[in-house]
């Protein structure tokens, strides 16, 4: 008597590229362990969807439509704390990895390296264990061993406070922040005032020099 096939475990994808979520679904149902139970482009499709499909594993991108991924996955932890996320970004590693496994992820991975190892990470995360570049992960250890650890100015910044600062260095005004995070004018302007004390600047041009700077020297790390 043949024995039972094992279930596919599911996995449920949310990016706001729909090639992207169409290359990915290709490679993962072409595997005879996995399958796409779902895919969502924006945190509230997301949330219902993940609810509806109840997968076994999620790919989170960090930038979506109308939201930060950071606020989905501390949201899907807070009500599915079991679920595995692996985190799949255009951004580099040493502006995310932390903060996106400090909210609940257990996997990190830029879209660069997808292709070539995304099954590997999703395999990983699905067991329960990390996954990240080897330079996150000695700089985790550090971090846990010493206490301490290379930063840099931005590591100060609160997730929100981040956002703005990285949405300022792509030159957007304080009224179209506030459009795409969804947040008031009024909020957007104190996150600008927290971000400047916090990176000791004097005013408005300098924060916004030093933001585009980060930007761009961040985009070609």
């Amino acid at each position: 008597m043949e024995s039972p096939t094992p279930a596919k475990r599911k996995v449920f994808l949310v990016d706001d590229h729909p090639m992207v979520r169409e290359h990915l679904a290709q490679l993962i149902n072409r595997e005879p362990d996995l399958e796409i139970c779902g895919e969502a482009e924006d945190a509230a499709d997301a949330l219902s969807g993940i609810a509806q499909a109840q997968p076994d594993i999620a790919i989170v991108d960090i930038s979506l439509k109308k939201s930060h991924g950071l606020e989905l996955i501390k949201n899907v932890h807070a009500i599915q704390p079991e679920l595995p996320i692996l985190v799949l970004s255009m951004h580099d590693e040493s502006l995310y990895a932390e903060r996106v496994l400090r909210a609940g992820a257990l996997g990190y991975m830029t879209k660069q390296e997808a292709t070539r190892n995304v099954l590997t990470a999703l395999r990983r995360v699905l067991d329960g264990q990390i996954y990240a570049s080897e330079k996150i992960a000695a700089r985790l250890m550090k971090k846990a061993v010493s206490g301490q650890a290379e930063s840099s100015p931005t590591d100060a910044l609160t997730d929100r406070e981040l956002e703005v600062f990285q949405l300022l260095g792509k030159g957007l005004r304080s009224r179209e922040i506030a459009q795409q995070l969804n947040i008031s004018i009024k909020s957007v302007d104190t996150y600008r005032a927290r971000i400047k004390d916090k990176l000791n600047v004097r005013n408005s041009t300098e924060l916004l020099l030093q933001a585009l700077q980060w930007v761009h020297q961040v985009g070609h790390n």
